[in-house]
């Protein structure tokens, strides 16, 4: 069988995505990692579908003396509430310069893609792809999901719980690595973490994490085990009876 590895950009490799040994989640309709508050690893078909175009923002009146004009500053009102946390937002927005040059458009996904492809999509025109499938054959075998660290508010969480953790160079983080029932004991997932640890290195990282859960029956945990990581290179940054992190500084 011929292994092939492809990054998830767009409809037809996101249509790639393996099933979950668990049927319970799925990997084309979880925001577990992405949303720390509410984020879920559950199979949710209405995820897979597309997804209406938001509507456009509404335009202000040119009349300065409409009902919709800015309202009068207040000094006495209550500050602004800080917007909610949106997961389909772009990372690292830089803000308006009016003398610099149009960006370049670069790569994205559609607004109307399923849910999960634009969360997979956010970083693409900065960071490039969030996710690779390795495919044995024709078959979808591992799926791996990574990323800079800022791009994972959950992983963010984690992190704050262990201070000792180095803080410079913050590191990219592999989220999830899930291997179906019956490509296991293979060595598929291993093959699927190198490529990914090598393809950060590439960009500049220099060191990557992973969060495995320790006990998860094998089909619930989308984080392998600690041995796992450990096979490929990864050290204890912060021992855990349950939740441990795993590091591996890149050349």
């Amino acid at each position: 069988m011929t292994v092939r590895i492809v990054d998830v950009t767009d409809d037809p490799s996101f249509r790639l995505l393996p099933p979950c040994a668990d049927p319970g989640f799925d990997h084309r309709s979880c925001d577990y990692w992405e949303d720390a508050d509410r984020g879920s690893k559950a199979a949710r078909l209405s995820w897979l579908e597309p997804t209406a175009a938001p509507p456009p923002a509404a335009r202000r009146s040119a009349n300065p003396f409409g009902d919709d004009a800015e309202p009068a500053f207040n000094p006495f009102a209550p500050a602004p509430r800080a917007a909610p946390f949106n997961p389909f937002a772009t990372d690292d927005v830089a803000p308006f310069n009016p003398f610099a040059p149009p960006p370049k458009a670069g790569p994205a996904v559609a607004a109307d893609a399923p849910a999960k492809l634009r969360l997979l999509g956010r970083g693409l025109a900065v960071f490039g792809s969030y996710a690779k499938v390795l495919l044995d054959g024709d078959e979808p075998a591992v799926y791996a999901q990574f990323g800079p660290l800022s791009a994972y508010p959950r992983a963010l969480r984690t992190r704050e719980l262990y201070p000792a953790l180095p803080q410079s160079p913050l590191p990219a983080v592999i989220t999830c690595i899930a291997t179906t029932a019956a490509a296991r004991d293979r060595g598929l997932a291993a093959m699927l973490a190198e490529a990914v640890c090598d393809d950060l290195a590439e960009r500049g990282f220099a060191a990557v994490e992973a969060y495995p859960e320790v006990g998860a029956r094998p089909d619930a945990t989308s984080a392998a085990t600690p041995a796992f990581w450990e096979g490929l290179g990864f050290h204890v940054a912060a021992a855990d009876e349950r939740f441990p992190v795993l590091r591996r500084e890149l050349a």
